[in-house]
């Protein structure tokens, strides 16, 4: 049977469809041009830039470090460039330990680079190219850039590297610099200028690299760079380049500096020289020393150990955070406040027995019998300690404490160093702040007395020190110490001065200081700096001085011979030169060195030769740290070390006094 179709309806059917199917085209072609609109038009830029940036890569460029000289122009600190072995771990594609020992087929890679590489992993980021080898030889370049194909992840660049040509010479002052680690990479991020830091792999750790790190580091420039799919560098499209850091030209006076390290010998100590009338320093010896090349890198598990272990503790900076008692070196000082505040004239004199009662309490002079009639003068040049024991009795802790703060005492000096130690000048509102107990706050008129003679809670650093006879030798105008003499542009040799006029002066007559000045002089020519500066061809001022580091019981000796080497007195000498017009002025303690006579004064005679004649030692000093037979036979030691007992000196108690 036939089936009729209804044509009609076919057609119906058919249009409806076709409809639909326009509709839904339409529908789907509007969207798209929608979208095409809404990409190329409405947000052509954001995309357009997006597109850029996939294309163009901004590297940044990494300026030139600052270089660091002293005052002649000897390099200190330099750069130097030198290819270096790196592997981004984010983008290797085998175990790590495997793709080391390949390499190491191709390059020298010892254990102590893979400890570092470790340790750098751990500290940065893994997207990060990190150096496995740095300083690679030509020969080892090749042999990589023939294999690289086989390594991705693995590259070679060529990167500036510091360097201490001078090795550890002015360690301390220099300091180093070392890799961005975690820590740093927060604070750079905390930074206004943080991202001058892009690119950036090193930053400075200690001394001048880092007190000065700003200003060294320089402006990193930035390069737009085509990059092809596979991130490969097409072409430079644009350059903005970086600006070098400025150079610093110190006050030091390096083979200055020499002098006295190779003087120290293997004794530890620090030694500070100031040019007076500019806050110039001249020298800053921290003995021992260290390497600064060792930390660039990174420095191996085994070379930290060895400096951290050591009893010498090289890392130490003396100058700047050693504090130490100034001994006899505080008598002058001593005598010059008590000429300022009326306490005592020139001519006064006391009748020095050998010792000084007060509470019951013993405090005895060095020579048993004392020195007779001791005017000032005398005082000074033969260390009289009797008469600063009355004398510090006499004008009190406050008094003292007033006087000797704007000569730097307990003082920050402002020196362009970080971590500079304060110090302690007593006073009785200082001991009220750092105790606890009511009967440690109270002050005890017999803790005065040895402050005198420079011992008791007194405890200065040599920067402080130096800083202070610097200030007496010219005449009660203060200047700011520093290192940093000025500062040079790279480009312009532009330079700028850092300290380029007096910070203070202290209302002091030109009389009393007079006065003192002529008893250091006669230190050197018939006091107890005479024997260190016998013939010298100019004039200097000197004080001698011991610090003792333990106290002596009654009717106990002071025996060297008996102590252990750690215990033995600190030695103290302080100076200026030339006695009528002062060029330099030191203060120098030899740890454990035993008398300022034999220990420190020698070293600042070989120092003031040079610095003033021209006079090199003939060769090193090789005097042990404790030299002198006198320090056997010595009778009395030195007064109370540290009078921080909650009563002060006991009722019926005996304190030796100084011995130079």
């Amino acid at each position: 049977m036939t089936e009729l179709k209804n044509a009609e309806r076919e057609i119906y059917l058919f249009k409806t469809r076709l409809i639909v199917i326009g509709v839904f085209a339409f529908i789907c072609f509007s969207l798209l041009i929608t979208r095409f609109v809404w990409l190329q038009i409405i947000k052509h830029d954001v995309y357009s830039l997006q597109a850029d940036e996939n294309r163009i890569s901004i590297v940044p460029v990494v300026p030139n470090r600052g270089l660091i000289m002293d005052r002649n122009g000897v390099v200190l600190a330099r750069n130097f460039s030198a290819y270096t072995l790196e592997i981004t771990p984010s983008k290797i594609k085998q175990d790590l330990d495997v793709l080391i020992d390949e390499l190491s087929a191709l390059v020298d890679i010892q254990p102590k680079h893979r400890k570092r590489f470790r340790k750098l992993i751990e500290e940065s980021k893994s997207f990060e190219s990190l150096p496995i080898r740095t300083r690679l030889t030509d020969e080892e370049v090749a042999r990589f850039t023939a294999q690289r194909f086989r390594f991705p992840g693995v590259d070679i660049q060529a990167r500036l590297f510091r360097q201490y040509p001078l090795g550890d010479v002015a360690s301390h002052v220099v300091g180093y610099i070392g890799r961005i680690s975690q820590k740093d990479a927060e604070l750079i991020e905390d930074m206004e200028d943080g991202s001058n830091y892009n690119g950036t792999d090193y930053i400075g750790k200690e001394g001048l690299e880092k007190s000065y790190e700003g200003i060294l580091h320089g402006t990193t420039g930035f390069e737009e760079v085509e990059v092809s799919a596979g991130g490969r560098a097409v072409r430079t499209l644009s350059r903005s380049a970086p600006s070098s850091g400025k150079n610093l030209i110190l006050s030091i006076d390096i083979e200055l500096q020499k002098v006295i390290e190779e003087a120290f010998g293997d004794r530890r100590g620090a030694l500070v020289a100031i040019e007076p009338v500019t806050g110039d320093v001249l020298a800053f010896v921290s003995k021992p020393t260290y390497d600064p090349n060792l930390f660039v890198e990174g420095i191996d598990q085994q070379s930290w150990n060895e400096l951290n272990t050591s009893e010498d503790r090289p890392l130490l900076n003396r100058p700047l955070t050693g504090a130490y008692p100034p001994g006899s070196t505080y008598k002058p000082f001593m005598a010059l406040a008590a000429l300022e505040l009326g306490k005592r004239t020139a001519s006064q004199t006391i009748a020095d027995q050998g010792f000084f009662m007060f509470g019951g309490h013993r405090f005895n002079d060095d020579i048993k019998g004392g020195h007779g009639m001791v005017d000032m003068y005398k005082s000074i040049v033969q260390s009289c300690d009797p008469y600063y024991y009355m004398l510090a009795n006499d004008l009190g802790v406050d008094a003292i404490h007033n006087f000797m703060k704007p000569f730097g005492f307990g003082q920050i000096t402002g020196i362009d160093l970080e971590h500079e130690r304060k110090g302690v000048l007593p006073s009785t509102a200082w001991k009220r702040s750092v105790y606890r107990k009511a009967a440690q706050q109270k002050w005890y008129a017999g803790e005065t007395i040895s402050l005198g003679i420079g011992q008791g809670y007194n405890t200065f650093t040599p920067l402080q020190m130096a800083h202070a006879v610097a200030t007496l030798a010219n005449n009660g105008v203060v200047m700011k110490p520093h290192l940093v003499k000025m500062t040079e542009d790279p480009t312009s040799r532009e330079k700028t001065l850092t300290v380029p006029k007096e910070s203070y002066r202290i209302p002091l007559k030109q009389e009393n200081i007079d006065i003192i000045k002529h008893a250091m002089v006669g230190v050197t020519k018939e006091g107890t700096g005479k024997g260190a500066f016998a013939n010298a061809e100019y004039e200097s001022g000197g004080k001698t001085g011991t610090a003792q580091l333990f106290s002596v019981k009654k009717n106990e000796k002071y025996d060297a011979k008996k102590l252990a080497k750690n215990l033995h007195d600190h030695s103290w000498y302080t100076a200026f030169a030339p006695a009528d017009k002062p060029r330099i002025a030191i203060a120098i303690i030899v740890e454990n060195g035993g008398f300022g006579s034999t220990g420190a004064a020698p070293i600042v005679r070989k120092a003031l030769d040079y610095y003033l004649l021209g006079k090199r030692p003939r060769e090193k000093d090789t005097t042990p740290t404790v030299k002198s037979d006198a320090l056997a036979t010595r009778a009395e030691s030195e007064a109370q070390a540290d009078a921080e007992s909650e009563g002060g000196p006991k009722p019926g108690g005996e304190t030796q006094g100084n011995k130079e």
